[in-house]
């Protein structure tokens, strides 16, 4: 055996062994590979159940928002007809109302007038 060979033999060996070193990190990187495919399919299973439930929530939110919808029109028309009712009561009542108080206010005005002497007022 010539110094080529054993230098030859030594190459390969340490080639050998290099290649067992990086072989190491490769195998941890395909098991860490490995779990996050597992990971990916757990987050996956999990995720349709979970979109299934927010279509059945949303759909469920949607009804209740047309129930609310339309009792919130109700009210909106009661007050509307409540409106019309008290302007319709304001001037049933108030008008006649305003008349009294003011036939009131003229005859207190005259009685009250009556005991008092009246001045002569100066015209220019």
């Amino acid at each position: 055996m010539s110094g080529g060979d054993i230098a030859g033999l030594i190459a390969a060996g340490v080639f050998a062994i290099l290649v067992a070193l990086l072989a190491v990190p490769i195998l941890k990187l395909g098991k860490v590979f490995d779990e996050i495919r597992v990971t990916i399919k757990q987050i996956g299973d999990g995720t349709t159940p979970l979109i299934d439930e927010v279509t059945a929530t949303v759909a469920t939110t949607n009804t209740q928002l047309g129930k609310v919808d339309g009792i919130s029109n109700n009210v909106s028309d009661a007050t509307a007809n409540i409106s019309a009712l008290s302007a319709l009561v304001a001037a049933t009542i108030g008008s006649p109302l305003i008349k009294v108080a003011a036939f009131s206010y003229g005859v207190r005005q005259a009685f009250a007038g009556r005991g008092k002497p009246t001045r002569a007022r100066r015209s220019r």
